[in-house]
């Protein structure tokens, strides 16, 4: 079985963002099994953390030319290169700590971020690396652009260029990524047209451009510069992708792309999420390698170790957490959440199913932040013994208390009782299936 990758030692980069102009420095450090690729804001106060996956990643038409991942107002754009370098070299966890919000662009290519990488070691660690099999035909498309994935089993990327430019013209390009492939696609550099230079700086982009990093191209050549490497143009297409399609990790599927860019691109990476939801509905994963040190988590943490995001994550805080033993959530119930709007818009009431799902969250988190259940998807069974006591409404907070059960293997049981200012509303045994996701 293939195994997870991280690098061996820190290794630090430093450039300009390309769209920015702003000087930042990013250091690449090991991370642990199941940690995925996440950046670190090292340039703010409270150094938040951003996962690059496809919860995070943001709508291109937000921040065109340029992929981007936040949360809560924090954004780090133009990552599609790295994330490109991290794909072709097969390295699943890494942590990023960037001093800026962009990361640097360096020759416009993945060149300089595969060589760092190399050079800080790339190491083997003890889990088996996990694919996402694509089992069904998905399918994305913007006027005459499109891009599909269906069935395969390895990665295998088809690439149709199309530009109204006799230079750039037509070319096509079929690699197959198999955790070996490494030619010279990340030499590749990023390229314009000539004739969109004044467009995209009046837009307040490409501040950190210049003929070195950006082949500009005219009707007739490459100005004040020339290709490095056969077919450039649509091995730099094929970059962007592979750097996009890693928000959603490591894939097995062919993918055929006609003149896609950013922007379809991260469509389709938003259908793949929509598949991943489909083919684990009911079930929680475990969303890291984040096993808390400590009693009390907050919710930074807890999205550590659930999947879950707004307006689905119902749980603020962990109060209190013995891992494998006992947990102790929070919810803080606000006129703002959503459920509020139609139940019920004259007399605001949370949901049952919602209260379960809380607790089933808290639960979640007891069972995940168990490192003997890293990797590990925890599909409900069943719910036994439900009783609802008192509503909650706007203004209430909703302590959780979920205790385990048996915990087998395959399985486990916990008991969970919902409580507001002391008095229980809610109580229920929950039954999980314990499964390698």
């Amino acid at each position: 079985m293939e195994k997870q990758k991280t690098i061996q030692h820190k290794i630090t980069l430093e450039g300009v963002g390309l769209h920015t102009g702003k000087k930042v420095k990013i250091e690449f450090l090991p991370a642990s099994v199941n940690s995925g690729i996440f950046f670190v804001r090292r340039d703010l106060s409270s150094h938040p953390i951003i996962k690059a996956d496809y919860y995070s990643v943001v709508d291109p038409e937000i921040f065109p030319r340029r992929t981007s991942v936040g949360e809560n107002s924090v954004y780090i754009h133009t990552i599609e290169h790295l994330m490109a370098a991290l794909h072709i070299l097969g390295i699943d966890n890494l942590r990023i700590d960037i001093w800026g919000e962009e990361i640097p662009g360096m020759d416009g290519s993945a060149k300089d971020f595969v060589e760092c990488l190399k050079k800080a070691g790339i190491v083997e660690q003890s889990l088996s690396r996990r694919y996402l099999s694509i089992k069904e035909p998905l399918w994305v498309q913007e006027e005459d652009a499109s891009l599909c994935v269906l069935p395969y089993p390895s990665l295998r990327i088809a690439y149709t260029l199309k530009y109204n430019n006799p230079l750039i013209n037509t070319d096509y390009l079929d690699i197959n990524l198999d955790g070996k492939y490494e030619t010279d696609i990340h030499q590749a550099r990023t390229f314009c047209l000539e004739e969109e230079v004044k467009s995209l700086l009046e837009m307040g982009l490409g501040k950190g451009s210049n003929y070195e990093n950006t082949l500009v191209v005219s009707s007739d050549k490459v100005v004040n510069n020339q290709l490095r490497v056969p077919n450039e143009f649509v091995k730099h297409k094929v970059l962007d992708l592979l750097g996009d399609l890693y928000l959603a990790g490591p894939l097995k599927g062919y993918v055929i792309a006609i003149r896609s860019g950013h922007n379809l691109n991260i469509k389709l990476v938003k259908r793949i999420k929509e598949y991943y939801r489909n083919i684990t509905s009911g079930g929680v994963s475990s969303f890291g390698d984040f096993f808390p040190q400590k009693e009390e988590i907050s919710v930074e943490e807890i999205m550590k170790i659930l999947p879950h995001r707004y307006p689905f994550l119902l749980v603020d805080k962990i109060l209190c957490l013995e891992p494998g033993k006992k947990a102790v959530g929070v919810k803080n119930v606000t006129i703002n959440d959503y459920f509020f709007k139609g139940h019920f818009p004259s007399r605001p009431v949370m949901p049952g199913v919602l209260i379960i799902e809380a607790m089933a969250q808290v639960g979640g988190v007891l069972m995940l932040a168990d490192q003997k259940n890293r990797g590990k998807l925890a599909y409900f069974m069943a719910a036994d013994k439900v009783k609802f006591r008192k509503t909650v409404i706007p203004g209430d907070q909703l302590v959780i208390e979920v205790i385990c059960g048996k915990i087998k293997t395959r399985t486990g049981v916990v008991y969970t009782k919902a409580f507001v200012r002391g008095k229980i509303v809610a109580e229920a045994e929950l039954i999980f299936s314990l499964v390698d996701s």
